[in-house]
């Protein structure tokens, strides 16, 4: 084939290859995530406590460790620790993350500052999770607080050797934590062996009572709260507990006999309809139940399928038939809260029915954790697995924020964290030094783009905690 004399002018031929000495690295956008982190000093907060892990004066800081396993979560190239290995390699990632590189850590020395690692400090990072929940309410403002409780599976069917790992009900070897969730975020949890059930003893109580007087008394004494739960959570105590502390619940139920049987003998024009997005449809009756144990009656919503998604009509065989119980409209303190807040609506029946089914967003932000990093704990003490479960859930708290504040231009509020990663941090950059300074360089067409003076602004305005 001929090729004219333009033409070969206009050909990029590489001739040959060589090393440079610029600090390059590809994982550029990392520096935004560290800038918005950093900014809000939860390094310096978290560093004061585990200050006394420090091997010697010489050694890298606790400080320094903490920063790169969270941006190793947030970089999400690989879940592996040995990733730690390649990172202490690469001089481009350090001056990304503002590091010198000789105190860039080895997957050997994570792991000896993780096996050092106690209960009480661990504790410390729930802690710090529930202040970033209480600072966000505070910038969000809501007048009305929903929180979800539910539990995630993380499946270690893998681990021949590890604390804690048990048969789940998914049928697979791992954990279950129990998590409460806000906002598409996690905001306080207890990491639990894998058999421990739903409502295991009295940590979800504890869990209520605990979250309920911090938001009152950090955030807002009067506001309307409500807990959203499934049928593994339906226990009169829990109930009891939601109506003495004026807390709305939304809970499912189980289908008894007699339930079905008094659902029964209403006629097939008795039952209200449901529709979400003109396709799903759902018949229920209203109506009130006392199991034999409980002191008193309760609202409940006996709930039928009728259509799918497709539009296509569903069986009575094949229905899913759902029991849901709430104190909302019965709880006089909680109900003139919301009046205040002027969202009444939230006490109708198709309201309720629409939150209880809402639920489905906690399974999403279960799925998001699980890609921010590896559902695989990578350690074979229950302390090193909870620190390392901890230290994720802060990292994807922080992560959350950061996609909302300072990328929400660029991808969506649902927006997984590997599309977080491929459109913002996946970016090469250049570090040079010149009169003392030390300049991050991006190409023209990432510059404008992304629009990369504007989201460096953004990480550099996050307000401060006052830890």
């Amino acid at each position: 084939m001929n090729f004219s004399s333009d033409n070969r002018k206009n050909q990029v031929k590489i001739d040959a290859i060589d090393v440079t000495s610029d600090v390059l690295t590809s994982r550029g956008g990392v520096s935004l995530f560290y800038r918005y982190v950093n900014r809000l000093g939860i390094f310096d907060h978290l560093s004061g406590c585990f200050a006394p892990l420090r091997e010697r004066r010489s050694g890298i800081s606790p400080r320094e460790i903490l920063k790169q396993i969270m941006c190793f979560f947030s970089d999400g190239t690989q879940p592996h620790l040995t990733y730690f290995d390649e990172l202490h390699m690469d001089s481009g990632y350090a001056a990304s993350i503002e590091t010198h590189s000789s105190q860039m850590a080895s997957s050997h020395q994570i792991k000896r500052f993780v096996g050092k690692v106690s209960f009480a400090r661990t504790f410390t990072l729930r802690k710090s999770l529930q202040r970033l929940f209480i600072e966000s309410l505070k910038a969000s403002k809501p007048e009305v607080i929903v929180l979800g409780i539910d539990t995630m599976v993380m499946n270690n069917d893998d681990a021949d050797r590890r604390e804690g790992v048990k048969p789940t009900y998914k049928k697979v070897k791992g954990f279950q934590p129990l998590q409460m969730y806000w906002d598409g975020r996690i905001v306080d949890a207890v990491f639990r062996g894998g058999d421990k059930h739903s409502n295991h003893s009295d940590t979800v109580e504890k869990m209520i009572i605990h979250m309920v007087r911090r938001i009152r008394k950090e955030y807002r004494e009067d506001v309307a709260i409500l807990i959203q739960m499934d049928s593994g959570f339906f226990d009169q105590s829990l109930f009891d507990l939601c109506e003495s502390m004026h807390v709305g619940y939304i809970c499912g139920g189980k289908q008894y006999k007699d339930i079905v049987d008094y659902i029964s003998g209403y006629g097939e024009s008795e039952w209200n309809i449901y529709e979400k997005s003109g396709t799903e449809r759902w018949e229920y009756i209203g109506f009130r139940d006392r199991r034999a144990s409980w002191k008193r009656e309760r609202r409940a919503l006996y709930c039928r399928y009728q259509t799918e998604a497709t539009g296509q009509g569903v069986l009575a065989f094949a229905r899913r038939d759902t029991v849901i119980y709430t104190n909302l409209g019965v709880d006089e303190v909680l109900t003139e809260q919301l009046r205040r807040a002027d969202r009444m609506d939230v006490i109708e029946d198709a309201a309720i029915l629409k939150s209880y089914h809402q639920r489905a967003v906690d399974e999403l932000t279960n799925r998001g954790v699980k890609e921010f990093c590896s559902e695989h704990l990578p350690f074979e003490r229950f302390e090193s697995n909870m620190f390392w479960y901890y230290m994720m859930l802060v990292s994807y708290f922080v992560f959350e924020t950061f996609k909302r504040d300072v990328v929400g231009s660029l991808v969506t509020k649902l927006a997984y964290p590997n599309t977080v990663r491929r459109r913002v941090m996946d970016i090469a950059v250049k570090m040079t030094r010149h009169a003392g300074q030390t300049i991050l360089k991006v190409t023209r067409g990432v510059w404008e783009m992304l629009d990369f003076g504007t989201l460096w602004r953004r990480s550099g305005e996050a307000i401060p905690i006052a830890w």
